[in-house]
């Protein structure tokens, strides 16, 4: 299994029995070492080591990761085992797994189909086989599992428009919404305006990548200039007040990630880490893994951290989970049905906690 960061003491526990809702989590950054063994030994894919353990140094960053680039390095090899259809239904299939392991009743994977397609698939044909995977991983685990389909920001604006069209041929039949990842700070959000128009005008939701690598100014232009409802991390925000302010009151969605945004030098400690301090303000805040394998993390560990680090109380921690249910990308009776088995789980969870 991937090496977990355990709780920092006894959370554990009464966290892992609590209901929960995941909404940034990328597919290849979900991959099992176990996984990767039998992918390469399927496809005849030589390996740098023989077991999982001696593969976690190219999958999984530890202590010394020194920024996002160094974070985003072990992509590339993870999605050297992710360029089949078959593969790509096996790592949805786990990613919900995985969710349903760490309390999760509705989870969003995203992934970039661009870059699965390096042995013939189509991008229809790789989102197709993604929803395929999370659908059966639903069946299998009792989560509720969506996908999101990334555009990514180092890709010509052709490959991108093709990403569209493949998500919005799967829009309602497992694909929920349309995201921009990638070089931040090299490519910023306004660039790609003739992109989104084209999303929203296939009626499919979007969120952006904003404010991890990239100042607030990004966050602005995802929002105001390319219809994005919810911002991926968005933990640089605290550095513009008006654009902060302008966040609040449109009540826009973070998905923040804490272990990842630690280790890719988006924030430089805990100390500066501005989670509570959003909280507090009213901005709506939303808890998730980013890539629980490159990060070894859990969803458990994250909401770990807040109660240990930031004394988040079991209140808190439910209004965080119901902030992830009034986000996802739900239609209203679903989100209706999700909210009210939440609360009721939620309410009965407070009472052992």
């Amino acid at each position: 299994m991937i090496r977990k960061i355990e709780p920092i003491t006894q959370t554990g526990s009464w966290i892992r029995q609590m209901p929960k809702v995941e909404l940034h989590m990328h597919l290849d950054g979900s991959l099992r070492p176990e996984t990767v063994l039998e992918l390469a030994a399927e496809q005849g894919i030589p390996l740098p080591a023989l077991n999982s353990k001696g593969l976690l140094p190219y999958m999984q960053v530890d202590g010394s990761c020194s920024s996002l680039t160094e974070y985003l390095s072990k992509f590339a090899f993870t999605c050297l085992f992710l360029q089949a259809g078959k593969a790509l239904e096996r790592a949805a299939c786990e990613a919900v797994e995985q969710a349903a392991a760490e309390g999760c009743r509705y989870v969003e994977v995203r992934f970039a189909p661009q870059l699965h397609r390096e042995r013939g698939l189509s991008c229809e044909e790789a989102v197709h086989h993604v929803t395929a995977g999370l659908k059966r991983g639903e069946e299998l685990y009792g989560c509720r599992a969506q996908a999101i389909v990334i555009c990514m920001r180092h890709h010509s604006a052709a490959l991108n428009k093709e990403a569209i069209e493949a998500a919005a041929a799967y829009a309602g039949r497992g694909v929920a919404a349309v995201d921009l990842a990638g070089d931040e700070a090299g490519y910023p959000a306004a660039l790609f305006r003739d992109i989104f128009i084209l999303a929203h005008r296939k009626g499919l939701p979007v969120t952006i990548h904003a404010g991890e690598a990239a100042g607030p100014d990004n966050i602005y232009a995802a929002v105001m200039k390319l219809g994005a409802s919810r911002i991926g991390h968005g933990v640089r925000l605290k550095e513009d007040p008006a654009i902060r302010e302008l966040i609040r009151r449109r009540g826009t969605p973070l998905e923040m990630c804490p272990v990842s945004n630690i280790q890719t030098k988006a924030v430089a400690d805990w100390s500066s880490y501005p989670i509570r301090d959003y909280f507090e303000s009213g901005i709506p805040i939303t808890v998730n893994t980013d890539n629980p394998g490159v990060s070894g993390t859990s969803l458990n560990r994250e909401y770990g951290i807040l109660a240990e680090l930031f004394h988040f109380s079991c209140q808190e921690l439910s209004q965080l989970v119901m902030n992830a249910a009034d986000a996802a990308f739900l239609n209203a009776r679903d989100k209706a049905e999700l909210k009210t088995a939440l609360g009721r789980e939620l309410e009965e969870w407070k009472k052992l906690a």
